[in-house]
């Protein structure tokens, strides 16, 4: 890693500070909720953001959406929730943390495995007792002989550098929690979920240094896939850490922007900046709307992190108040932000 992309992640994570993106309402829920879709995606999920926070918080499941992939969602978020408390409380690492870990995420969509030595089950974080391979051309994972005295020998080294890192060293932090997501990849303890323990565990450490945590996007998938390949066949784990340094700032830089987007108040008009009794949510509609004529209400729900239902609430407000109107239909209409400074002036 060059000293330049220190410096980016740095200036970035000074602005997201600076810009008090981390202090919303909800920010925590909402920005979980998101790394937990696009780590399932990775794995197939379809189910959206906006679905998942149905799901999550009022139970209503999505229509199109198979049972498997919106239990695998659910399971996922338990897991990030108990990994949230341990990285409060510093658990250490050990096999069977990780195993707990494990069983959650793979509560309802693990399997079970018939095999020589024995019965295992993916849904009860049992280790692998079968080999297994990367894809249908992919190089095999270490032996499955190998992998408990492998998996101790991770938690030690992980133990030591979690206790050698300071607190406030938030490259090394990184670093460490992106090296241990992709050795733990490459021990591969388990026949189901490697990939979402592997980040979980990434975040877990993030988690646990204060860190904002990293979300690998589903748009990011086929690149990181790709340098765990190359990461594991030429033997070089900096491959892997510094492409996750430059997607973290990406993502990072991405959540800044559509953030100033929102709420930048400056782009709503001078017209609708004298607006009284308009929320800061409100405020945001308007602002994307004048950004962007035609966004659609589920665009507006993605965007602020809030569900359809909510914007639909609040157009309906803007629009009892003269304030924004639809011009035409919902599929080929436009929005247009009305001329409000006689009447608040008033």
């Amino acid at each position: 890693m060059n000293q330049q992309t220190i410096h980016r992640l740095l200036a970035v994570l000074e602005e997201y500070k600076d810009l008090g993106i981390a202090q919303q309402i909800d920010y925590d829920k909402f920005y979980l909720y998101s790394i937990i879709t696009h780590s399932t995606a990775i794995e197939g999920s379809t189910v959206t953001e906006i679905e998942n926070q149905l799901l999550f918080d009022e139970g209503i499941t999505a229509k199109g959406r198979t049972l498997q992939e919106q239990m695998m969602n659910l399971d996922l978020k338990a897991a990030y929730e108990q990994s949230v408390l341990l990285a409060q409380q510093h658990v250490p690492i050990s096999i069977d943390m990780l195993k707990s870990l494990s069983a959650i995420v793979m509560k309802n969509t693990g399997s079970n495995y018939k095999t020589m030595l024995g019965n295992f089950s993916s849904a009860n974080g049992d280790l692998r007792l079968l080999n297994v391979r990367a894809g249908i051309d992919g190089k095999s994972y270490m032996s499955y002989q190998k992998v408990p005295a492998r998996l101790e020998e991770f938690c030690e080294w992980l133990n030591s550098e979690r206790s050698r890192i300071a607190k406030d060293n938030v490259i090394d932090a990184y670093a460490l929690s992106f090296d241990a997501h992709l050795r733990l990849v490459t021990i591969h303890p388990w026949a189901d979920g490697n990939g979402r323990m592997s980040r979980l565990l990434m975040n877990h450490l993030q988690f646990e240094f204060g860190l904002i945590p990293t979300k690998i996007t589903k748009e990011d998938k086929a690149e990181y896939i790709q340098a765990l390949v190359d990461a594991r066949e030429q033997e070089d784990r900096g491959i892997f850490i510094d492409l996750m340094f430059k997607l973290h700032i990406q993502n990072l830089q991405h959540e800044i922007d559509v953030y100033k987007q929102s709420i930048d108040t400056e782009t709503i008009g001078d017209n609708t900046s004298h607006v009284t009794d308009v929320t800061d949510r409100q405020h945001a509609i308007i602002n994307l709307i004048k950004n962007n004529v035609t966004i659609s209400t589920s665009q507006m729900a993605e965007t602020l992190h809030v569900t359809k239902r909510t914007i639909l609430r609040d157009i309906n407000i803007l629009k009892a108040k003269n304030i924004i109107a639809r011009i035409g239909s919902e599929k080929t209409g436009h929005w247009e932000v009305m001329d409000t400074t006689t009447e608040t002036e008033k």
